[in-house]
């Protein structure tokens, strides 16, 4: 008897003539009745809503999470195939996509605990691809393949994840704001630049047109140069023209001259001799004899400056050995008169003391009178019983005289009435 199914089921036949069992997958079969047995598996896939409720992360926060699986038993795989119908021939779909929703849901959990709220949030394709890997391998025993495996939600009751985007709003407007800061800050530099290439693009085109001025003038000047030049060129042409006619006039007017101004120079020559011989003998050689005439007045000049310098450095050295001489006999002199006063003294004692106080009496009289001297106006009042003008002074001046010699006899012990050698006084002066 045959049966068949369709491309979402797989038939089993068992029984007498198939050890092992034969498995297909969308197809037709022959099965001998009460011999042979049939059973079918569904192939559909399965789609599974895994719900993880309030797990803890890495760091310790809980979250609920939410994912949605595409499951299918894999007909084409045999291998696969006949490990599903091992494990679920007999199940209804409902019970294959529990186990497999309990198995997704395991591995699901394992993951959020290894990572943290950020990562699983800021990097969803990370995380899914994590359980789809994890769980692909615990469900292929299973004989179950892993269609497809997506994030679908992500939650928490902490209010941790709106924070997270209070955060992130909090930078995106910070970075807005940076950003539109950057944006003016450009714009104005962008600006300034424009500005700033304006300008050289004035100054360069200035520059330009200088330039083109300045060549302009070159180049007109170059043009004048080279017209003035050719001008000038014709007229001296011109003139030269003119002047080689009037030359080979004057050539003929020369060749009649030639003769007479060869005689000319004939004559000039001998005057120049002449006038050579003449200035040799009359400026040249008396120059000459000036010049050595100077040379020796000036040697002679230096030579009597020289002479006479060392002439008065010989006087100078014999007043000076003179001046020595005089003032050593001039010395040895007063020392001689030094020691007869001493001996004078020594013989005459008080009469020589005597007779020198009577010779100095005339100048003391004179040091006494000389303030009356240096008087300009002098008067003079009388009592009426003395004399009265130049008697008197005269008086006063010898009364101060007469008291000299008690001075002396208190200075030097002498009394000058006592000394009557007066034969000793003659012999001292």
């Amino acid at each position: 008897m045959f049966y068949t199914c369709g491309p979402n089921e797989a038939m089993v036949i068992s029984g007498c003539g198939r050890s092992p069992p034969l498995m297909i997958a969308g197809g037709r079969v022959f099965v001998i009745p009460c011999i042979q047995q049939i059973q079918r598996i569904s192939l559909n896939t399965l789609t599974l809503n895994v719900k993880s409720e309030k797990v803890y992360t890495r760091h310790g926060v809980p979250i609920s999470v939410t994912g949605i699986a595409q499951v299918k038993i894999q007909g084409q795989n045999k291998e696969m195939l006949a490990a599903a119908c091992q494990m679920f021939m007999g199940k209804s779909e409902t019970e294959i996509a529990e186990i497999a929703l309990e198995t997704l849901e395991g591995h699901q959990r394992a993951i959020i605990a290894h990572l943290t709220v950020e990562e699983i949030y800021q990097d969803r394709k990370k995380f899914s691809e994590q359980v789809f890997k994890v769980a692909s391998s615990d469900l292929v025993n299973m004989g179950i393949g892993v269609v497809s495996y997506t994030l679908k939600d992500v939650h928490d009751d902490q209010d941790y994840l709106s924070s997270l985007g209070k955060a992130r709003t909090a930078q995106v407007q910070k970075d807005a704001r940076i950003g539109e800061a950057q944006f003016k800050r450009d714009a104005v530099i962008r600006e300034a630049h424009a500005m700033q290439e304006k300008v050289s693009a004035q100054y360069v085109n200035e520059i330009q047109m200088a330039k083109a001025q300045r060549d302009f003038e070159l180049k007109k000047a170059s043009y004048d140069y080279e017209i003035n030049t050719k001008k000038a060129e014709s007229e001296m042409a011109y003139q030269l023209q003119v002047a080689k006619t009037k030359q080979r006039i004057e050539e003929e007017k020369m060749q009649v001259q030639v003769v007479e101004r060869t005689q000319q120079i004939t004559l000039q020559e001998q005057e120049i001799t002449r006038r050579e011989k003449e200035l040799e003998a009359k400026v040249r050689k008396p120059a000459d004899a000036e010049r050595y005439r100077i040379e020796k007045i000036a040697e002679a000049e230096r030579l009597q400056l020289i002479m006479e310098a060392e002439a008065e450095a010989e006087s100078i050295r014999m007043r000076g050995e003179a001046q020595a001489f005089a003032v050593e006999a001039k010395g040895r002199a007063e020392a001689e008169q030094m020691t007869k006063k001493a001996e004078a003294f020594k013989q005459y004692k008080e009469g020589a003391m005597v007779d020198m106080l009577l010779e100095k009496l005339p100048l003391m009289a004179e040091e006494i009178s000389r303030p009356l001297c240096g008087a300009q106006k002098i008067t003079m009042v009388s009592s009426g019983g003395s004399e009265v003008g130049v008697a008197k002074l005269t008086g006063e001046i010898l009364e101060i005289m007469t008291r000299l010699p008690s001075a002396v006899e208190k200075l030097t012990g002498v009394k000058i009435s006592q000394v009557t050698s007066p034969a000793g006084l003659t012999r001292m002066g």
